[in-house]
């Protein structure tokens, strides 16, 4: 009984979190443009044109408009046919990715700049104020908001539950008056 009950919340839960922790008022993730300008601070900067990419290393500071990427190490590629055009951001060594609402953390993530899809891998960490899932790998559509989060295979590195793969989550309840 006890188990049903706990399942039952856990479904309850996974239905609930796209649109608590992704399309809230003032979310940056719902309708992000993943064609803005990019902008990279770090502490080093190494670009090898002839593999159309970009080693950036140290504290690295990546944002596009109101989201924000901080990493150790990121990784670029990019197309420079016509001018420079990002494709990809693969950041490594603990990422933290930021909206005015919704705070990532994860051990690594690529940024699909094209399609508009950002995917956090190993020991992934969602939290909108009070509420919080955690899982194995968190993909994220920026044109939609919609976020699915899943536990990644069970015993596999980084996963958040590395026995079970499941994804777990704490939900705040508004206050209900008598």
């Amino acid at each position: 009984m006890m188990r049903s009950r706990y399942m039952l919340l856990l479904a309850l839960g996974a239905a609930l979190v796209g649109p608590a922790l992704a399309q809230g008022p003032g979310s940056a993730l719902k309708g992000h443009d993943s064609s803005q300008p990019v902008d990279i601070a770090a502490e080093r900067i190494e670009v090898q044109d002839r593999a159309d990419r970009v080693l950036i290393t140290g504290n690295v500071d990546v944002r596009q408009g109101n989201l924000r990427l901080n990493a150790p190490r990121i990784t670029v590629a990019y197309a420079s046919t016509d001018g420079i055009d990002i494709e990809r951001i693969d950041a490594t060594g603990g990422v933290v990715l930021r909206s005015p609402e919704e705070t990532a953390r994860s051990q690594s993530a690529v940024y699909d700049l094209g399609q508009g899809i950002v995917t956090m891998l190993g020991n992934v960490q969602l939290t909108r104020g009070g509420d919080n899932v955690q899982g194995g790998r968190l993909v994220i559509d920026l044109d939609t908001g919609r976020a699915v989060m899943d536990g990644g295979v069970p015993g596999a590195p980084g996963s958040a539950a590395p026995t079970t793969g499941r994804v777990t989550g704490r939900f705040t309840v508004a206050p209900r008056g008598n």
